[in-house]
């Protein structure tokens, strides 16, 4: 494989960028938002969740962001240093920004939705001079996501982190994370994920966010290889497909293929799956594992959370991953 080795000696793993939020998950599930009274409070956003199953596996992470001025800033940093999460460059906002809220309806197991209030957010205040190159200098690999980009000026503090990371030998990894409320367009959303992608050594998406970047350069759309091989042309030396229930396939720049499978599990709600299965993978590729074990590792992840009410506090151990292989290690 062609993945940049990851730099030996550095005190971080992973640092973790972009979305810190807030998600208010529904108590009375299996029926329509109209009718929930209650919420639970978790902490949320794609990138906050991979780093935090990243730390839940062991990994030493550390995380760039802003949060806003309040109780619900104060909440998120808290949570993430109870959990050994390096805060030193998650900036408290002075500009009266708000923290994003993430309604979830869970109706069924496969009928979920998110309500998302967005206006006026922190971790889009993001600025250039937020990133400090000594920090992304001191990680193995630096984790963006796409929501990072769609504003600015976060959108600027994204990529300047992805030169930074590629200057000082940090592997980026880059999780496409499309959410269509944070954007203006379709095609923004994929000009701007496209020039992140192309300077990326890990890219991760599902199959409808490939198909955003592919519209830009007009590759069609659905065919999994034709994708993955238009970006192992740039930077990448791995790329994965997410399908959700039907599983993954990676794609690596020899012209290899990996297909996974995924696990059995009694279904609550359909979201955190991908960030499980993210952060579980990474954590795979850290340790120099095969790309099977790997995908076999996070597929695991990914069953536990489906199997679970919150994202960020279902994410799992090493050792209850390891058991949910073991007990289906046959199937």
């Amino acid at each position: 494989m062609t993945l940049p080795p990851f730099a030996a000696g550095r005190p971080l793993d992973v640092i973790g960028l972009g979305r810190l939020c807030i998600d208010l998950n529904a108590n009375e599930i299996h029926r329509p938002m109209e009718e929930t009274r209650t919420f639970t409070k978790y902490v949320g956003g794609s990138p906050a969740n991979i780093t935090i199953a990243l730390a839940r596996l062991g990994e030493k992470t550390g995380f760039i962001g802003r949060v806003s001025d309040d109780q619900h800033g104060r909440f998120i940093t808290r949570y993430l240093e109870e959990r050994g999460i390096d805060t030193s460059h998650v900036i408290t906002d002075k500009s009266g920004s708000v923290t994003g809220l993430a309604f979830t309806e869970i109706k069924s197991p496969t009928d979920c939705s998110i309500l998302m209030y967005r206006d006026n957010v922190a971790d889009l205040k993001l600025e250039p001079g937020d990133i400090d190159a000594a920090y992304i200098g001191s990680a193995k690999a630096l984790l963006v996501s796409g929501t990072a980009l769609a504003a600015s000026p976060s959108r600027e503090a994204a990529l300047k982190a992805i030169h930074v990371a590629r200057e000082c030998g940090t592997v980026v990894i880059f999780d496409i994370d499309y959410r269509p409320y944070t954007w203006t367009s379709r095609e923004e959303t994929g000009i701007y994920c496209s020039i992140a992608a192309a300077k990326s050594d890990v890219i991760l998406g599902g199959r409808e966010e490939f198909d955003l970047l592919d519209a830009v350069y007009e590759t069609p759309h659905g065919d999994d290889r034709r994708t993955a091989e238009r970006w192992l042309r740039e930077s990448a030396g791995i790329v994965v497909v997410k399908r959700g229930g039907d599983g993954s396939t990676v794609y690596a720049r020899d012209g290899r293929s990996w297909t996974g499978r995924t696990f059995p599990a009694q279904v609550v709600k359909t979201f955190g799956a991908g960030d499980a299965f993210a952060g579980a993978f990474i954590h795979g590729l850290l340790h120099g594992w095969d790309i099977e074990r790997c995908q076999l590792f996070g597929s695991a992840a990914a069953s536990i959370v489906v199997a679970s009410h919150s994202c960020s506090d279902a994410m799992p151990t090493a050792e209850q991953i390891e058991g949910v292989i073991g007990r289906y290690a046959n199937g």
